[in-house]
């Protein structure tokens, strides 16, 4: 299965195409790749992932293998809404449950990887709960400092490998897991791996996820701030000096957009 063809209303950031516009569709796109056997893996654009593009080549280098890229920053979804399509948030804990029950149903075995035991443990039980038929292929906590390019990494993929699961979550943070997500996709057989983040820790219990409707409004960045404000307050200070730039490369791709809707 080949990598979707960009569509007039894909929104592209530094040559990385928003190609995936509510969850329902991710979730029916990833299970059908999953189906097909394919190596292929899901990243989520924010605005954090923006300013690291720009300045890390191996997380551009991943970000580009990837075959599904939603839109998770609100900022991006904005943008991918002037184009002129209709485009949800979506974000990597947006998309576990869905296709854990998509698994469940569909007899595709799942790896977790990333994070710690605790939350691996916490969060396999309840997903085992939750989900008829799922199948857990494996769990996997690397040890502190996990470089995605060590021999530490060579062994999580042989393992994931030799566990047969047709879906990888992989809970490591950005640029991390991104670039895992990538190395593996030249070693793997019909495996697709998606850059979840937090996302075990909230279906653990571990870490409690922003509100509903902050959310809903994008303002989860504002709520996670307020939690961890020594951490969080310069990631997105620089998320915010991002957006001019973001702005300005955006506005003919919606120029172009709009004077074809018109035409």
């Amino acid at each position: 299965m080949e990598v979707p063809n960009p569509h007039p209303l894909d929104l592209s950031v530094d040559g990385i195409t928003v190609n995936v516009h509510s969850i329902p569709e991710g979730v029916a796109a990833i299970v059908s790749a999953a189906q097909h056997g394919d190596n292929f893996s899901v990243c989520t654009l924010n605005l954090d992932h923006v300013d690291q593009l720009q300045h890390n080549p191996a997380f551009l280098g991943a970000y580009r293998r990837a075959r599904f890229v939603t839109a998770d920053g609100f900022p991006i979804v904005v943008l991918s809404r002037l184009l002129g399509g209709r485009t949800d948030r979506t974000t990597g804990a947006d998309l576990v449950e869905p296709l854990c029950r998509e698994a469940g149903k569909n007899k595709l075995p799942i790896f977790l990887f990333g994070s710690n035991e605790t939350t691996l443990a916490a969060a396999s039980q309840r997903l085992r709960e939750r989900y008829d038929g799922l199948e857990i292929a494996g769990t996997l906590a690397p040890g502190p400092g996990f470089d995605p390019n060590s021999d530490e990494a060579d062994r999580a993929i042989d393992t994931i490998r030799s566990s047969g699961a047709k879906l990888c979550f992989v809970a490591l943070g950005a640029p991390k897991q991104e670039v895992f997500a990538a190395r593996c996709l030249d070693s793997l057989n019909g495996t697709g791996l998606l850059c979840i983040g937090a996302a075990l820790d909230f279906i653990a219990g571990t870490q409690v996820r922003a509100p509903e409707f902050s959310q809903k409004y994008g303002l989860e960045w504002a709520w996670r701030m307020l939690q961890n404000p020594r951490r969080l307050a310069p990631r997105y200070a620089r998320c915010v000096a991002t957006v001019p730039q973001l702005v300005a490369q955006s506005l003919p791709q919606i120029f172009k957009a709009r004077m074809r809707k018109a035409a």
